[in-house]
């Protein structure tokens, strides 16, 4: 049976400076993500692009909304497969490319999951899941570019 997910949030643009968007230089970038119950996220975009280099951007959250859905279908897999993972970092990138008319796209995001599992004779399995995960991962099933994933899985017996 299928289920419907909603889910809401507020973006507010804070970057007015007085005089809205009478000139590309004269607005900031800035923004506040809102969702209730959960701390606010400071967003912005890219420097390369006038943004704040200290707020999120929206590049980055995609980038890390592919990872952390990995993540959680990765750990659910392993989980319910007998695999058990003790730790996971990954390193995700990103490319994208622009346009002179303004416009881009994200070319590809690869995932670099460094992860240990509780024994050596569960490597080769972690490995083959990360195949599962990525058909079960809710964002990458909804991106129209490749996401790849370049998983290290490591012993905890052996480190």
């Amino acid at each position: 049976m299928e289920h419907k997910h909603h889910y809401s949030l507020e973006v507010v643009w804070t970057g007015n400076r007085g005089t809205g968007t009478d000139h590309y230089r004269s607005y900031g970038r800035d923004h506040v993500i809102r969702i209730e119950g959960k701390p606010d996220l400071l967003g912005s975009a890219d420097p390369t692009f006038r943004g704040d280099r200290n707020h999120h951007n929206p590049e980055d959250l995609l980038v890390a909304a592919l990872s952390a859905c990995h993540l959680m279908s990765y750990l659910h897999v392993c989980a319910v497969n007998g695999v058990v993972v003790t730790s996971y970092v990954d390193k995700a990138t990103g490319t994208m490319e622009t346009f002179p008319d303004g416009s881009g796209r994200f070319l590809e995001v690869v995932l670099h999951p460094d992860v240990v599992v509780a024994s050596e004779e569960m490597i080769a399995k972690a490995v083959a899941l990360h195949h599962k995960a990525h058909e079960l991962c809710f964002i990458a099933n909804s991106v129209n570019f490749p996401v790849r994933c370049l998983p290290v899985i490591r012993s905890a017996t052996t480190l």
